[in-house]
C-alpha cells in the first residue's frame, strides 16, 4: 500500500480533528461530496442559536448575532478571495448559481456555453432559459483527459457568446478544470465566467479576483463541513453591474415610494429576507474552521488520502478507476465488473463503509461522452485515517 504523503498529514492534526469528528469513529466515512460530516463546534453553534429562539424568539435571538452575521461576510471574502461587499448568502449552491446566472439579461440568438462536465442542477436551468428567451445552450468539448478543451472553446466564440458555465471539479470525477485559461479566452468576446465550485470550496483554494471569474457558486454541506442549506455567491463589482436581478423583495431593495423603490449596489441583491440564522451561523463557523486549518493544508491532507484510495483501488482487478485530468482532487469514481454501482454502494454500507453513486442523468454530457450510465464516487476528507483508507481498499477487493 501506498505510504501517506508526509506533506498531507503533518499540516493537520489528524487526532484533533477526528476528536472534533464523532461520526469519523463511526466506520469509514468517504460521502463529503455528497454531504460531509459537520465538526462538532459548527453543531453546537446551530443547535445553541436554535435554543436561545426557543427562549427569547427568532428575532430577538437573531438580533442579538447581528455582528456576527456581519462578520460572516468578512469571512467568506478571506475565503473566496474578494470583498466583503461581493459576497451573499443563499440556501445553495444551485441557489447561488439561479441567482446570479437569472440576472444575465439573455435574447434571441445569444450563446451558452457549458463544460462536459456540467452538472444537472445548472443544465437544467441553462436549457430552461434559452427554451424562454430563444439562446442556445452548447457544450465545450474535453480534451483527452477530460478537461474543458480550450482550444476548442477558442474556436467556438463570438460576440454572440454571452456565459460560460464552468464546472471546477464535476461530481462524477476528480479532475480540477483550469479557470484561468477560460477567463482569457472568454475575455476576448466579453462573455461572462460562472464557476460551478460546489464541490470544490472547502477543499482547494479559490479566489474570485485571482481566478478572475465573473461569480463563484458554492455549497456549505460538501467539503466545507457546514450545515445543509446553506450556499454562498460571490459576485465581482464588475459583473454585478451587468446582472438584473429579478427576484427580490426587501431585503434585496428599499421600497422609497408608492411607485419607487431602490435596489441594493452589493452583492446582498441576490440575498432574500427570510433565512436560517442558526444555520448561517453555522456555516460561518464551518468557513471560520476550515482557514484556521488553512485551505492549502486541507488541499494537500485532501490529496494523499484521494491518491492512496486510487492507487488501492487500481490495483485490484476487475475494478477501474473512473478518473481523469491533469490534475486531481478528493472525488474518487471507479466501477467494478460485473457489479452495479448500487450494489457496490450497498455492500461497502455493510462493511461501514460509506460511498455514493453519480448516474448519467447528473452529468449527462460527460457519462455520454465516455460511454458509461453510473460510477460509484468516494471522497475522503482530511479527517479520514490512511489506515481507513486501507480498509476501503481492502472491502473492495473482497467483493469481487
Amino acid at each position: 500500500m501506498v505510504e501517506p504523503a508526509d506533506l498531507g498529514t503533518s499540516m493537520i492534526d489528524l487526532e484533533a480533528v477526528r476528536a472534533l469528528t464523532p461520526g469519523a469513529a463511526n466506520g469509514v466515512f468517504l460521502d463529503s461530496a455528497g454531504a460531509s460530516l459537520v465538526p462538532r463546534p459548527i453543531v453546537d453553534e446551530v443547535v445553541a442559536h436554535l435554543r436561545r429562539e426557543e427562549e427569547v424568539g427568532g428575532y430577538r435571538a437573531g438580533a442579538e448575532r447581528l455582528d456576527d452575521l456581519e462578520a460572516g461576510y468578512g469571512v467568506f471574502a478571506d475565503l473566496l478571495g474578494c470583498a466583503a461587499d461581493e459576497i451573499a448568502f443563499t440556501d445553495s449552491a444551485t441557489r447561488s448559481y439561479l441567482a446570479a446566472f437569472d440576472a444575465l439579461p439573455l435574447g434571441p440568438g445569444d450563446r451558452l456555453l457549458a463544460t462536459e462536465a456540467e452538472y444537472g442542477g445548472n443544465a437544467i436551468p441553462l436549457l430552461r432559459r434559452a427554451e424562454l428567451t430563444g439562446a442556445t445552450v452548447e457544450p465545450i468539448p474535453s480534451t483527452s483527459d477530460g478537461e474543458v478543451d480550450v482550444d476548442a472553446l477558442r474556436g467556438m466564440l463570438d460576440e454572440r457568446v454571452k456565459f460560460i458555465s464552468l464546472v471546477h471539479v464535476p461530481t462524477n470525477n476528480g479532475l480540477v478544470n483550469p479557470v484561468e485559461a477560460v477567463v482569457e479566452a472568454a475575455r476576448e468576446v466579453g462573455a461572462m465566467v460562472a464557476l460551478d465550485a460546489c464541490q470544490s470550496i472547502g477543499q482547494l483554494p479559490l479566489s474570485l479576483s485571482g481566478m478572475g471569474v465573473d461569480f463563484i457558486s458554492g455549497a456549505g454541506r460538501k467539503w466545507l463541513r457546514g450545515p445543509r442549506g446553506t450556499g454562498v455567491l460571490a459576485v465581482s463589482r464588475a459583473a454585478r453591474e451587468r446582472l438584473v436581478p429579478r427576484l427580490v423583495d426587501l431585503h434585496s431593495g428599499e421600497w422609497t415610494g408608492a411607485s419607487e423603490f431602490e435596489l441594493r449596489d452589493d452583492a446582498r441583491v441576490f440575498e432574500l429576507w427570510e433565512s436560517g440564522v442558526a444555520e448561517r451561523l453555522g456555516f460561518i463557523s464551518a468557513a471560520r474552521y476550515a482557514l484556521d486549518l488553512g485551505i492549502d493544508a486541507i488541499a494537500a491532507a485532501v490529496a494523499d488520502r484521494a491518491g492512496r484510495l486510487r492507487d488501492g483501488l487500481a490495483s485490484i482487478p476487475g475494478v477501474q478507476v473512473r478518473d481523469q485530468g491533469k490534475q486531481q482532487c478528493g472525488l474518487v469514481t471507479f466501477t467494478v465488473e460485473g457489479m452495479a454501482a448500487a450494489e457496490v454502494r450497498d455492500k461497502l454500507r455493510g462493511h461501514d463503509i460509506t460511498v455514493t453513486v453519480s448516474g448519467l442523468p447528473s452529468t449527462r454530457y460527460d457519462m455520454t461522452r465516455r460511454g458509461l450510465s453510473e460510477v460509484v464516487r468516494a471522497s475522503p476528507h482530511y479527517f479520514v485515517a490512511p489506515d481507513q483508507i486501507d480498509t476501503a481498499v481492502e472491502a473492495v477487493a473482497s467483493l469481487r
